[in-house]
């Protein structure tokens, strides 16, 4: 009875010390910490179709609705659009890049009649830089419209997505808020 019992304590023992490796690896000076960048303004380089023969009206699209969720929920103080001189004065400038890898052109009409086809998709390539030219931030991103809804929808899921990314990463000052209210909870 007395080995049971020693048994179960040592076990809990182990257990306690590997739920706690994780939070020391957290304080520990050579841990990999995960943290955001800073940048107060954004420039945003011209949608490049790459090898995917994108049609005009998707390339113009989701250049403008990028620009736009980022002057609207990107939490930069500047949203520079490709070209704009005023963008070499920004002290803290992220640079987006974007490539499209993949596009599938649905049917409006088949998504009306049916609820299982006709999607739309499209996968760009977002590269955030430095005005070095360092890569800060890599990510794959894709917009969709699978039910309702123009085409041209997925542009507009793309830009919330990269947005969304963006203010996540280059904000402290929204991770710091999210993180407090993290806390609280």
């Amino acid at each position: 009875m007395k080995s049971i019992k020693v048994a179960t304590t040592v076990c809990a023992l182990i257990a306690g010390l590997n739920a706690a490796s994780p939070l020391c690896a957290q304080f520990h000076p050579l841990a990999k910490v995960n943290a955001a960048l800073y940048a107060s303004a954004i420039q945003v380089e011209m949608i490049q179709p790459g090898e995917i023969n994108l049609p005009a009206d998707f390339q113009v699209a989701l250049y403008e609705n990028l620009v736009q969720r980022l002057q609207k929920e990107g939490n930069f103080s500047q949203v520079y659009r490709d070209g704009d001189q005023n963008a070499a004065k920004a002290t803290d400038l992220v640079i987006l890049h974007t490539t499209v890898k993949g596009f599938k052109q649905g049917s409006e009409l088949q998504r009306d009649v049916t609820t299982v086809g006709g999607a739309t998709s499209i996968t760009v390539l977002c590269q955030f830089t430095d005005k070095e030219g360092k890569v800060q931030l890599e990510r794959s991103i894709d917009g969709k419209v699978r039910l309702i809804g123009d085409n041209l929808k997925a542009t507009d899921d793309f830009a919330k997505k990269t947005a969304k990314l963006a203010s996540e990463r280059f904000n402290p000052d929204r991770n710091a808020a999210n993180s407090a209210s993290a806390i609280l909870r």
